[in-house]
């Protein structure tokens, strides 16, 4: 007997490569290849969300969200959106710092960023935007809330994932396990350059009420800008940035 078809999964992965791209959209070619999917049944599920306003096609053929998805965001905003709370801290930091700022949501996996805001010092890292995801333990955030999840989904995670397919042999599941104990020491993540050489990250974990990582803030930039006095300055200003956003998450009105 044939597994069943996960068609709400696959409908899910179109949609969140069609997110990351925002706000420049994807082709149907490259849905279906940040999808898995092949191109035909990627094309067949790209016209199904846009005949139900999940999707649209803008004037360059290319495939973005579409208002369903701003409506249907606008409604759970009130349970799960703390963005307005992150907003003036990742401003901050960006001013105090003159880095670029970020705060990202865990999502099962994964990490997404929600906020980006850049300081005054003119050479900038890409490799985070608003929209991007990456799994847990890759980028700074993935690492700073990886950290603190019990050691159990750690394991898990680490059987289930390998990092090395798609980010090469600094992700191994020792290296890993090498980031998280040092994370824990520390209380930040570090990444040295290692998704884009070059370009660094540090971040702190931003707990909920159960004490639960789900949130992170970040700094980036060059790698010259990030000197051991100036990562262990940076890495206190950060963790001082979400022990207070975390109680004000924890403060707000259910």
């Amino acid at each position: 007997m044939k597994a069943p078809i996960n068609l709400i999964g696959r409908a899910n992965a179109v949609l969140q490569v069609v997110s990351a791209s925002e706000p420049l959209g994807v082709s149907t070619t490259e849905a279906a290849l940040g999808a898995g999917l092949a191109r035909p049944t990627a094309h067949r599920i790209l016209v199904a969300l846009q005949a139900e306003g999940l999707l649209d096609r803008n004037d360059l053929g290319v495939w973005v969200l579409g208002p369903e998805i701003y409506l249907l965001g606008s409604v759970a905003a009130g349970r799960y959106d703390v963005t307005a709370l992150a907003q003036p801290v990742v401003r901050q930091l960006s001013v105090a710092s003159a880095e670029s700022a970020f705060f990202s949501a865990r999502r099962g996996d994964e990490t997404v960023c929600l906020i980006r805001e850049d300081g005054s010092f003119p050479v900038r890292s890409h490799v985070l935007r608003e929209g991007i995801r990456f799994p847990l333990g890759c980028v700074s955030a993935g690492m700073a809330i990886l950290a603190y999840l019990p050691p159990g989904y750690v394991d898990d995670l680490l059987r289930r994932i390998d990092l090395t397919m798609e980010f090469g042999p600094s992700f191994a599941e020792q290296a890993v396990r090498e980031r998280i104990g040092k994370t824990r020491q520390v209380g930040y993540a570090v990444n040295p350059g290692l998704v884009v050489p070059g370009s660094w990250g540090l971040s702190a974990a931003v707990f909920d009420a159960a004490g639960e990582p789900r949130w992170a803030l970040t700094l980036t930039g060059i790698e010259q800008r990030f000197t051991s006095v100036r990562q262990k300055e940076l890495g206190e200003m950060l963790l001082r940035a979400a022990h207070d956003l975390g109680d004000a998450i924890r403060r707000r009105p259910s």
